[in-house]
């Protein structure tokens, strides 16, 4: 039997500003759309590098508990920050939130982010259910 994909959608997280989902899962497996520190109900950005990183972690955990996972369940993350001088400050609140062992993870300093963010947060996570 072939399982398919399905959509995670969550008033938790800001809605998709273009053709794709806030998440997707297969089977256990989800992946989030990539997460900016936006809040959910005025997609208005955080105003600073750690309350932007606060913010896309909450909702990518938003997305995640949509299909009954948690923080715990992530094994890969991949972290956009508009300036790798952020790295410190980004790495500070995610060190708080995400536990060992930690998820693998790629971080990358890009050229632009949407609406101006200064990161973008997206994850893959194995949940229970």
């Amino acid at each position: 039997m072939t399982e398919h994909r399905q959509e995670i959608a969550t008033d938790g997280a800001p809605r998709a500003i273009g053709p794709y989902s806030q998440g997707v899962s297969v089977g256990r497996w989800v992946f989030t759309a990539g997460q900016l520190g936006a809040d959910p109900e005025t997609g208005e950005l955080e105003d600073t590098i750690e309350k932007q990183t606060q913010r896309a972690l909450d909702n990518i955990e938003a997305i995640l508990a949509e299909r009954g996972g948690d923080w715990a369940h992530v094994v890969k993350t991949t972290v956009f920050l508009n300036d790798l001088a952020d790295y410190n400050a980004f790495n500070a609140v995610y060190a708080e939130l995400v536990e060992e062992p930690f998820p693998a993870r790629s971080a990358v300093q890009v050229a632009d982010l949407p609406k101006g963010a200064l990161v973008e947060i997206e994850a893959v996570a194995h949940v229970p259910k």
